[in-house]
């Protein structure tokens, strides 16, 4: 069979409009350099790209087409066929009739292209050919039509979604320019665009951040980053000022850190955003927490854990005095779990008082104090103070330093049931560690009375769940539907292991045991460790064997 290759250089010098010298040259470049064919004819000068368009029709029997001459409406195609997408792809919706989507392409042998197409639409797709230089000049209107099309859209979402941003008195900032875009209508609806967003796909978190060539936004779901919309860079600063402002921060600051609040109000309830704002190389990065309430669930028995896990875990608290722990990296629901104890314990006899940094969540009937380091209240000196309010449950945000856990022990010692986090990742490794700060053996056996280690696994959406076999048996995973955004996962839940410190543990801790020996001797006494409580969660059809795996390592 000849190659399509062979079929093209044929025609274009049978037909006169490529020589044979011109040819061998740029078959030359060619195997010199790579890239297409075509584009070194045009680039060289031998054939306009509108004769190669017409040849390359004959030889394909694909229609050509002049972008010129047609009028595409990107707002048919706003929701399925994002601007990424036809960066990333270098093709141009045309029309869809039925289930065949159209498409201007100049590269209609890129067959890789064309099964992603029809793979992430859903659609036939039928090419039609089009000059390189037409189609990089309408892709880019075609762009900035749909983010308009995309913004004005969500706008009236958002109105629906009666979302009220709840602000604050704003300091008065040194750059006119800047707080004049920041109070702009556009910045306003983008801003309330990306909050509305982050609210109705349950983020934990809404990153925008500077690119080079533009703007990013992603949304942590599940745990997990996802890629949200781009916007121009020229949009950048405007956008960040924005949330500055509501925020109360100081827009004109633009080479510090900078930390604040505000809350915004979603069909009748507030949600607390917490921002974060940091100087790049190339512009300003901004996190923003969402702190939903409607969302968070404070009832141990719901949590996700294990029953003989969290068997453990109630008898702990229980205990009149002594310190709990719990570990595990950021964002892995330690501060929810700690919250859940207080709920769990919580009663009109008792006095409970925590610090934190910040308070994520206002608790009714406990006292809570904010952490505040520059005007000198941290954990060390609120404990002080807290220890003279007669508390019978303290509990720390997290213990940082040497003197926290110092006070925190002592606390335990003295009568109070402690309860703080502490960032190792695993429960054996909580003891080691405190015992590489400093704290002597003995204080550790006398006032600790457990250490949980915890993650979150993804839950397998209910709706597109299925039953697989391996050798080892029966498992499950999602296929990905439209209710997961095909991810297959839907909500996480959570796993933990809990190190009782029993005499055998202590023991080892007196020794000061390495690390492993003291793992061992958990998991001999009954204690499930992370991976154990992830698999049984897999078998029962609640996560699967790859995010078991991705979450808990070699654990």
């Amino acid at each position: 069979m000849v190659s399509f290759k062979k079929q093209l250089t044929d025609l274009l010098v049978k037909n006169h409009l490529l020589t044979p010298e011109q040819l061998e040259e740029a078959i030359r470049i060619q195997k010199k350099e790579g890239g297409r064919l075509t584009d070194i004819l045009v680039e060289r000068g031998y054939i306009n790209q509108e004769r190669l368009l017409g040849v390359l029709s004959d030889v394909l029997d694909i229609p050509p087409l002049n972008l010129n001459k047609v009028k595409v409406d990107s707002s048919s195609f706003a929701e399925k066929i994002n601007p990424q997408m036809v960066e990333r792809y270098h093709f141009l919706p045309i029309s869809k009739i039925g289930n065949t989507l159209t498409v201007a392409t100049d590269d209609p042998l890129n067959i890789f292209v064309l099964d992603d197409l029809k793979i992430a639409t859903k659609c036939e797709i039928r090419p039609v050919l089009v000059t390189s230089e037409q189609l990089s000049q309408a892709i880019k209107k075609y762009c900035q039509q749909t983010e308009q099309s995309l913004i004005e859209k969500l706008s009236q979402d958002i109105k629906e979604l009666r979302l009220e941003l709840v602000e604050k008195k704003e300091e008065k900032a040194n750059l006119e320019e800047l707080e004049r875009l920041a109070y702009e209508t556009p910045i306003i609806k983008i801003v309330n665009l990306l909050i509305a967003e982050g609210i109705r796909n349950k983020a934990s978190d809404i990153l925008i951040e500077p690119l080079e060539k533009n703007t990013r936004v992603r949304y942590r779901v599940d745990g997990l980053l996802r890629e949200g919309r781009r916007f121009p860079r020229t949009m950048h600063n405007a956008l960040i000022s924005r949330i500055k402002v509501l925020s109360n921060l100081n827009i004109a600051e633009t080479r510090l850190p900078q930390d604040g609040r505000f809350k915004a109000k979603v069909e009748g309830r507030e949600v607390d955003f917490r921002v974060s704002v940091i100087p790049s190389n190339i512009g300003e990065k901004v996190a923003l927490r969402v702190l939903d309430k409607s969302t968070l669930t404070l009832d141990l028995d719901k949590l996700g854990f294990d029953p003989q896990t969290l068997q453990r875990l109630k008898e702990a608290v229980e205990k009149p005095h002594g310190m709990v722990l719990l570990c595990g990296p950021t964002g892995t629901g330690k501060t929810t779990t700690l919250y859940s104890i207080l709920k769990y314990v919580d009663s009109p006899e008792k006095n409970i008082v925590t610090v934190e940094d910040p308070v994520e969540y206002q608790l009714p009937g406990i006292n809570q104090v904010t952490y505040r380091q520059d005007i000198g209240l941290t954990f060390s000196t609120a404990l002080r103070s807290i220890l003279r309010q007669d508390p019978d449950i303290i509990m720390i945000g997290e213990i940082r330093d040497y003197e926290t856990l110092d006070i925190g022990i002592k606390s335990a010692l003295t009568g109070h049931l402690v309860l703080s986090t502490l960032h190792t990742t695993t429960a054996s490794e909580a003891i080691t560690r405190m015992l590489d700060m400093g704290i002597e053996p003995f204080l550790i056996t006398s006032s600790v009375i457990g250490v949980g280690a915890q993650r979150l696994v993804r839950r397998i959406c209910e709706h597109c769940k299925e039953r697989y076999s391996t050798p080892e048996g029966e498992f499950f995973r999602g296929r990905g539907c439209a209710s997961c955004r095909n991810t297959g996962y839907k909500g996480r839940t959570g796993i933990m292991e809990f190190l009782l410190l029993t005499p055998k543990i202590k023991e080892l801790i007196a020794e000061r045991a390495l690390e492993e020996r003291i793992r061992e001797e958990a998991i001999k006494e009954g204690m499930l460790t992370l991976r154990e409580e992830g698999l049984k969660k897999a078998r029962a059809g609640i996560t699967t064997l790859e995010e078991v795996i991705r979450v808990t390592g070699e654990r």
